[in-house]
């Protein structure tokens, strides 16, 4: 089933919100998702999940529609037809999961063995943005693959139903950290934490419940420690930058101020993100000229 469930939102001084939202979705439409630049995002992923998990998940099946011109179609199929499409749909899909089961059993690696059943397995996506009006223009809208229509319907549901925290300078958006933590470890330690357990979506959701807080740092280290430097799941965190009035514009000038760190923004608006803190954290060729 399709599922959205916010895990952070906060507000800058200046009004610019930041959500970090966990998705869970149909595996084939993700490819649309990742088009949208702007998002922060990481994903579970099929070289991580073992097979076993994989195979007693709920299958998913569309609601079908009957062919016609164009990317979609506006002519869901009759009843009889509808349903003689889902039992060969399982039919496939019970096939493929027979496949997958051998191989695992072969010990084909998890990386190989997984492939086939994205076809009709669910994906569970963090997605962390300032930017979200574009993404309904595109995706709430008839002309939308039907399954994403939903979820970007259930994305802006959540969001405005949502009211976000003040965070100002210096205040950190962390998801995945709860009160206690905030008020008994320092902000490197929540950093760390925050990052690693939005990693661990590549494999399991965090859920909160007991974990072991030195696995935790250990994949920070593996993460962001380790060369070349993992720092997609350092995308989630930020905290706002600090705004500068312009006091003196003069009559040519078309700045009403400035932010303080810019450089650090990356893709989140008004906000230091703290991927963008982590040395090395991408390679750059040519960095020298900048």
């Amino acid at each position: 089933m399709t599922m959205v469930k916010m895990i952070e939102s906060s507000v800058s001084p200046e009004g610019i919100r930041v959500d970090t939202i966990h998705a869970r979705y149909w595996r084939a439409i993700h490819s649309e998702l990742m088009t949208h630049k702007a998002f922060g995002r990481n994903a579970r992923s099929s070289r991580a999940v073992p097979s076993h998990v994989l195979l007693k998940e709920e299958m998913f099946i569309p609601q079908f529609g009957l062919n016609q011109p164009g990317m979609q179609s506006e002519i869901a199929a009759p009843p009889e037809l509808q349903a003689k499409w889902a039992r060969e749909w399982e039919d496939l899909a019970g096939i493929t999961r027979d496949y997958v089961r051998r191989w695992s059993e072969e010990k084909m690696h998890k990386q190989h063995a997984n492939r086939p059943l994205e076809w009709f397995g669910w994906i569970d996506v963090l997605i962390t943005s300032v930017y979200w009006e574009n993404f309904y223009a595109l995706r709430i809208s008839d002309y939308a693959q039907p399954e994403f229509d939903e979820l970007a319907r259930m994305i802006k549901a959540e969001r405005d139903n949502t009211t976000p925290k003040l965070l100002h300078p210096g205040e950190w958006h962390l998801p995945y950290i709860n009160d206690y933590e905030r008020e008994h470890w320092g902000v490197n330690s929540l950093l760390m934490l925050s990052t690693a357990r939005c990693a661990r979506l590549s494999y399991e959701p965090f859920e909160g419940g007991k974990f072991d807080i030195n696995k935790e740092f250990e994949r920070y280290e593996k993460l962001v420690v380790s060369q070349p430097v993992h720092a997609s799941p350092a995308e989630h965190q930020c905290t706002p930058d600090i705004w500068i009035p312009n006091e003196n514009p003069g009559e040519n000038s078309f700045t009403e101020g400035f932010w303080d760190q810019p450089h650090l923004h990356g893709n989140l608006l008004g906000w230091v993100q703290h991927r963008k803190t982590i040395p090395n954290e991408a390679i750059m060729e040519y960095s020298e000229y900048r």
